[in-house]
């Protein structure tokens, strides 16, 4: 593993969803699931990957951790890590899956994403390459997620390709259908480079004091979300956001000449067209980036279309847009966008 010149900002993320003995009959509302999960066992699963809890917060729906690299959720039959630096984010996988079993839940789902690493030759195994990672989700998923895809999304930005990786039991659709998921949910991940130095300058102020000053603060369109946010030393800043039973978050690393940002939030199809569009721009006009990618996973098209006609009044312009399907997971579409001119 070679020494790299700054931080990786981009993150790898891991989502996995899990069910209990009868698919058709899950955990009940008023079941906690996964969130039994006592700290020490979360915190061995953290110290695989080579993180720590930094601060948290909860809700009646899930809970929210910001990480020393980045954040974690644990609903009760899904969990999400995001992680940045040289973490090793896969090697969760297995720690997560056993502690599941113990809580009598079973794995159905996992999605892999990253973005194209400023800093690939620094990342340690397994994520030397997609290829790799790829490798390790084969030999280390249970064999029942029977259904897999792995995808290279390109653009035409050579530094900015979309990784995806998804697996899938035989009756993952049919448990979306019972529960209501299918067609009504999407996730937004929004990566950004070469931030407003203006932006950059702040990423060394005191947490609170970054989402009031920079406006983080107003992204979410509800101003009654919790927000548990984060400074680090010497620079960096993380933010979750709950709000009811959806979460945002937040990452930003501003050193100079690697700055970067990211952005991911969850929604309804059903939510105001309006509310969507008004959140991009203001993600826009928060950090003022001259690079930035979206990726959109729906099993629908009402998200990812509204993205462009959102971005591109704020000066940047689309140059790339790349549609996959996966299954169980829906389609995923990756955009990317470049400033127009940059004073």
């Amino acid at each position: 593993m070679a020494v790299s010149a700054g931080f990786e900002g981009f993150e790898k993320r891991l989502e996995l969803h899990f069910f209990g003995d009868d698919p058709l009959n899950n955990l009940i509302d008023n079941e906690m699931g996964l969130r039994l999960l006592d700290f020490e066992s979360l915190q061995e699963v953290l110290d695989a990957v080579q993180c720590t809890v930094v601060s948290a917060v909860g809700n009646q729906y899930f809970d929210a951790y910001v990480l020393s690299e980045s954040s974690l959720f644990v609903y009760p039959t899904k969990i999400i890590i995001k992680t940045c630096g040289t973490t090793q984010l896969l090697k969760s996988i297995r720690p997560l899956v056993d502690y599941a079993h113990d809580l009598n839940l079973t794995l159905c789902a996992c999605r892999y994403t990253r973005g194209s690493f400023i800093f690939p030759k620094s990342q340690p195994f397994p994520h030397t390459s997609f290829k790799e990672e790829v490798f390790y989700l084969e030999e280390n998923l249970p064999i029942n997620l029977c259904y897999r895809k792995a995808s290279v999304m390109p653009s035409k930005l050579a530094s900015h390709s979309w990784h995806v990786f998804t697996a899938s039991d035989a009756q993952a659709t049919t448990r979306q259908l019972v529960s209501g998921d299918v067609n009504a949910t999407f996730t937004l991940e929004i990566c950004m480079t070469e931030l407003d130095r203006t932006m950059a300058k702040n990423g060394d102020t005191a947490g609170k004091e970054m989402t009031e000053l920079t406006g983080i603060g107003g992204i979410n369109p509800n101003p009654n979300s919790i927000i548990c946010d984060f400074a680090f030393d010497p620079c960096g800043y993380s933010m979750n956001g709950v709000d009811g039973d959806r979460y945002s978050t937040i990452h930003v690393t501003p050193e100079d000449g690697f700055s970067y940002a990211s952005f991911e939030c969850v929604g309804s199809v059903y939510d105001d067209h309006d509310e969507v569009a008004q959140m991009l721009k203001r993600v826009v006009q928060v950090f003022k980036p001259a690079t930035m990618s979206v990726s959109t996973t729906c099993t629908s098209h009402e998200v990812w279309t509204r993205v462009v006609h959102a971005i591109e009044p704020l000066g940047l312009k689309c140059r790339s847009c790349v549609m996959d399907e996966f299954p169980a997971a829906g389609s995923v579409v990756f955009q990317t966008f470049t400033a127009t001119r940059r004073k």
